[in-house]
């Protein structure tokens, strides 16, 4: 049995690398595309049981949305749920038959051709750049560069150390979004392999079903850590003091 840290190449066009993470993420992207298509071409003004449990989850979401972001809630949510059902999507993926263990032997290892896309700490890594770049596109639109820039750059000495503060801060959020994902899905994908390379049935059950909630815990962590960033960067730096005039 072989585990890679690393993704593993299958074809190389020209400098470009097609890995099998990459896989994984355009098997989930046409997924949700074609989820998305087939939702769109089925709602009706009178929905069914599955157009209402969509409506559902999605209601539940926007709620939880709401209750951190309030009345900016319509803005981050929709980038809140697409970190969830991606990130979701490309954990579970990778606990189905056939993921890890499906490929070609390359100097006596095999080389999986799927693997899950959060295994790979490239793949991680990009979706906290996304979620940072985002969160910081979306307070500059929505406070102004004036007030944004404030957060980091001040004459008051004191200000201005809590400004390099925050910069540190924001450097340290992708390392921990990316690590924190990454590591937990990539133990879990050593641990089946252990566990299934010695025992080959009923026995890794109960730690598929761990890993099944793993999946579900760090999608959701994921998204609401970008949801909560988002709400925080959104609201003014400097709050307009309202003076209160007493008449004698």
């Amino acid at each position: 049995m072989h585990t890679s840290f690393a993704a593993e190449t299958l074809v190389k066009i020209g400098v470009f690398k097609i890995t099998n993470t990459l896989t994984n993420t355009l098997i989930v992207d046409a997924i949700i595309i074609t989820i998305c298509f087939f939702i769109v071409k089925n709602i009706k003004l009178i929905p069914g049981f599955f157009q209402n449990v969509v409506e559902m989850i999605i209601q539940t979401f926007y709620e939880m949305t709401e209750s951190v972001a309030q009345e900016k809630a319509k803005l981050i949510f929709p980038f809140f749920m697409s970190f969830f059902i991606f990130i979701l999507l490309s954990n579970w993926s990778a606990l189905l038959p056939g993921v890890s263990s499906i490929g070609f032997f390359e100097d006596h290892k095999l080389i999986p051709i799927v693997r899950g896309a959060t295994s790979d700490l490239n793949a991680t890594l990009g979706l906290s750049l996304v979620s940072i770049v985002a969160t910081h596109i979306m307070s500059i639109k929505t406070v102004g560069i004036k007030d944004y820039l404030s957060r980091y750059i001040s004459l008051n000495p004191i200000n201005l150390f809590i400004g390099i503060l925050e910069i540190i801060s924001e450097i340290t959020k992708v390392i921990s979004l990316s690590f924190r994902l990454f590591g937990n899905i990539f133990a879990g994908e050593i641990v089946l392999l252990t566990v299934s390379g010695i025992f080959a049935f009923i026995f890794p059950l109960p730690f598929l079903v761990l890993e099944v909630i793993v999946g579900l815990v760090q999608a959701l962590v994921f998204a609401m850590l970008t949801m909560a960033f988002m709400a925080i960067l959104t609201t003014p730096h400097h709050e307009p003091n309202h003076a209160v005039v007493h008449k004698s």
